[in-house]
Parts: C-alpha cells; structure tokens; sequence
C-alpha cells in the first residue's frame, strides 16, 4: 500500500478523533446554551449543514487546485470554526456557537474526500483495500477522540473550552502530516474528455444503489449517535460513561474496515450492503431491550457495523458510476445527497428523542434501515425478467 495512503489514514484518523469530541460535547453544550430544550443538537446540525454546503465546492475546488491544496484549505476552515466556537463558549452566545461548529462542518466537508484521495493514490486492484486503510484510521480515533473529550471537558475555567482547544490542536496536527503528503495533480485524476450530463449518471442503477445504501446507512447511524448523549443523559448516565459508549460505537464504525476491504472484493459490493442494513435494522432492535449502560453499548456497536458494512461498499461503487471527466460533478452529488440527510437527521435527533424517546425512535428506524435490501432486490427482480438467464 503507498506511502501516501497511509498519511491520508492518519489524516482521517485525526479528523475522526475531532468528530469523536464533537458528538460527546456539541449536544450537552447546545442543552447548556440553547434558549429552548428542543434545539439542544442544533449546534450538531449546524455543523452538518457546513459539511453539506461544503460537499458541491470541496469536490469542484479539488478538481481544479488538486486534493492536496483543497484539503490544506479544508483544515484551514475548520481552524477558522474553533477559534469562533471557543469564543462563543466564553460569551456564552449560542448563535456564535452554531456559526463556529458551521465552518468546522465545512472543514470536515473537505475531509470526507480522503477516501476517494486514496483510491487516486493506489492501484486498481488496491480500491477497496485503500479505502478500507483510509477509513480505518478511525481506530485510532476510537480511542483517542473519547480519551480527549474526558481530559480536555475540564481543562479550562470555561466549561468545554478545553475540549476545542484540543480539537485546534489535532488540525494543526492534519495541517502538518498533509504539508508532507504527495497526491497526484487534478489533471492526472479527474481526466479530459466529454463527460454524460449528471441527469444521465444519476440514473445508473449503480449510482442509485451506492447513493441510497450510503445515504441510509450514514442517516440511521447519525439520527441514533446524535441522539444517544441526550438519551443517556436524561437515564442518568455519567458523562463518562456517554464517551465510553461513543468510542465503542467509533470502534465498530471503524475497525472492520481493515476486512471489510476484503470483504467487498470477495462477496460484492450489494451483499455487504445487505449485511449492513440487516446490522443497522438489529441496532434498533437491540435498542429495546433496555435503557441500561450495556444495553446502549451493545446497540451502538451494532450500529457501527452497520454503518462500516453499508458506507465503505458504497463508496466504492460509487466509482463504477463514473468517468474520470466525471469525477468532480459525480462525487460532489453523491457528497450533498448523503450528508444534506446526514444534516436533516442531525436538527432532528433532539426533538426526536424528546418527543419519542429513546426506545420508540429506534423502532421507526428498524424499517428505515432495510430499504436499500428492498432496492437490490427490486434491481436483481428487473434483471432476471430481462434475462431470465441472470442467476445473480
């Protein structure tokens, strides 16, 4: 596996662990600053909307100045929301807040293109491998994203300051490890030619599996994590004990991804997929069984699982739908659809468990979470009337 790759897998590692703190802090700040209850996790959904303004230009921007200068921008932005973030924690100005989590969203907008970087560094046949490498730098993440939200929570006079001190400190940390990464030019990855209209490429069958597995996949995952700090918190549960459940989640969002590589080349791409739904739709089953901390931990593992078994697939099948010329308009589609629900499910992870509560939510997503199965089954139905020779 090149050099480069595993930089990049660093540089996701480290983007992880700030999104670890961010999950643990970004609701019960919201519930300490927010006027009303309700708008508790609107400092989560604001940040989302910043990933997902920035999914179209991260995309377009990288294929004119190259990944390398789009992600060092990208870093830059996300600096640019701590410093506004830490401010507002001092005025104790919960629009300020929003503003600063906003532009760390778009700072990590830019970062959710490292998996595709790393299909530009390697081999072909080294795909879903690389992807598989990328992604799994969330391990490190795993442990060491909860480990800083517990010791940075009280490190400062104002509450949480130190959590986005230490979140500054991790993306000076990317800035650097990107200044000594080497990616190919933009006119080496994204190609010349005549690309297809969009409209024609987002009516793939490829495209609209790979989208949708990804789209509900992240979606259930982000609406129930986002949801889980308030719900353990209003069980009593001890803040501890809320990052301890997050970094387990985080470690089975992440740690297959070193098989799941394997996996995908052995099985397919909609066989994982189909796994990951059935994981996600147990998630939400498990999510009934009780209220206790083993009961939120064993939910949330299957919940990153689910997650893994549906994303990464997807995110490889995603390049079966284009050309090189395509690259940038093709990627930055997939980009806004996925994390413009990730956003929605985000805003609307704290009204939902106020109004629902805990055990209801999770229920609605069970059915939720198998309709991709229900569209590879649907596809694999219209094949075989085609050609009723296709066994597969």
């Amino acid at each position: 596996m090149p050099f480069n790759v595993m930089l990049l897998s660093l540089c996701q590692a480290l983007l992880v662990s700030g999104n670890i703190l961010l999950i643990a802090v970004s609701p019960l700040i919201g519930a300490r600053l927010a006027p009303d209850p309700a708008w508790s996790t609107a400092p989560v959904a604001t940040q989302w909307l910043g990933l997902m303004c920035a999914t179209i230009p991260a995309s377009l921007i990288m294929a004119r100045l190259g990944r390398k200068r789009g992600f060092l921008l990208g870093n830059l932005l996300g600096l640019a929301g701590v410093v506004v973030a830490a401010q507002a924690l001092v005025s104790e100005a919960f629009s300020l807040f929003m503003l600063g989590t906003w532009l760390i969203g778009i700072g990590i907008g830019f970062g959710q293109l490292y998996r595709f970087a790393a299909v530009e560094a390697a081999p072909l046949a080294l795909r879903d491998r690389a992807i598989g490498l990328v992604m799994g730098g969330g391990v490190l993440a795993a442990f060491f994203g909860p480990w800083l939200a517990r010791i940075s929570r009280e490190a400062a006079v104002t509450p949480f300051l130190g959590s986005f001190l230490g979140l500054g400190a991790l993306y000076l940390v990317a800035l650097l490890v990107l200044l000594a990464t080497r990616l190919p030019p933009p006119e080496k990855t994204h190609g010349e030619g005549q690309p297809r209209p969009l409209g024609e490429i987002v009516r793939q069958p490829v495209f609209v599996v790979a989208v949708l597995a990804a789209l509900i996949g992240y979606g259930v995952m982000n609406l129930a994590m986002t949801a889980t700090p308030l719900a353990m918190s209003s069980a009593g549960h001890h803040f501890d004990h809320v990052a301890t459940t997050i970094q387990w989640h985080v470690l089975a969002m992440f740690l297959p991804s070193f098989a799941t590589g394997h996996l995908t080349a052995r099985f397919g791409a909609p066989r994982m997929i189909a796994a990951g739904c059935v994981l996600l739709a147990a998630s939400g089953l498990a999510a009934q069984i009780e209220a206790g901390v083993a009961g939120f931990y064993f939910a949330l593992i299957l919940l990153g699982l689910g997650w893994n078994f549906t994303f990464l697939p997807a995110t490889g099948l995603l390049t079966e739908a284009y050309r090189p010329a395509e690259k940038a308009r093709t990627q930055a589609a997939n980009e806004f659809l996925v994390f413009s629900t990730v956003a929605i499910t985000a805003l609307l992870a704290g009204p939902l468990v106020d109004l629902l509560g805990w055990t209801l939510l999770n229920a609605l997503l069970v059915p939720l979470s198998l309709v991709p199965i229900a569209l590879l089954a649907w596809q694999r139905l219209a094949r075989r009337r085609q050609d009723p020779h296709i066994s597969g």
